[in-house]
């Protein structure tokens, strides 16, 4: 090998050799590259720690209701991706809210569970009952509802069967000053197709029976 080979040789191993610029566009680019993958890492973690106050019921909130911020405690929970799907406390409530249907208590809120009274397509009316309520009757439970008419002097028609299946949205216990059950009133969300005969038979004094009927909510 001559001298001059010997010599570019040596040149060439020091300049393989030499140590990167800061200038250099590999460089720049593998650090960019770390960075971002830093980043990610970082928001990733971030967003899977974050927790988003939400509204849970106190209590059980029936259909209806008007609904106030004090009926609700803030929890902060983990959504993640859920989040459009609850109300917020963040967001408050909606101008003038009910629910529309019933809410458990410790329930998180949904937000199909809050709206106005216009988007409520069956009403609570009250029944008053005499009898024993079946065992399990409450709150979102389904009964039918059976009415005898008022007949000649004291007796009554027949029972027949006017609402099948309806969801009761509250149950009142009224006792008599003695302590003894009177009555229960039971509220149960009915139809608008169905209230004419309901409100018929209520103003006319007609006996309601309820009967639970467990498979009613199917």
């Amino acid at each position: 090998m001559s001298t001059s080979s010997a010599r570019g040789s040596r040149t060439g191993d020091a300049e393989r050799l030499k140590k990167p610029s800061w200038r250099d566009p590999r460089l720049l680019v593998g650090l960019l590259l770390v960075l971002a993958s830093t980043a990610g890492v970082i928001a990733l973690m971030g967003s899977a720690d974050r927790t988003t106050g939400v509204y849970a019921a106190k209590s059980d909130i029936a259909v209806g209701s008007i609904l106030a911020p004090d009926d609700f405690d803030v929890v902060p929970v983990r959504l993640g991706d859920l989040e459009s799907s609850y109300v917020l406390a963040a967001d408050g409530l909606p101008e003038s809210p009910i629910a529309t249907r019933l809410i458990k208590q410790g329930e998180l809120v949904p937000r199909g569970t809050v709206g106005t009274a216009d988007e409520l397509d069956r009403k609570p009316v009250g029944l008053s009952v005499t009898d024993p309520l079946p065992t399990g009757t409450a709150a979102g439970a389904r009964v039918d509802v059976w009415v005898s008419l008022r007949g000649q002097g004291t007796a009554f028609e027949e029972p027949v069967l006017l609402l099948e299946a309806a969801e009761v949205s509250e149950i009142t216990v009224n006792e008599s000053a003695l302590g003894a059950n009177s009555s229960t009133l039971v509220h149960v969300l009915v139809e608008d197709q169905a209230m004419p005969a309901l409100l018929d038979a209520l103003s006319n004094e007609a006996a309601i029976a309820v009967v639970l009927n467990p498979g009613g909510n199917r």
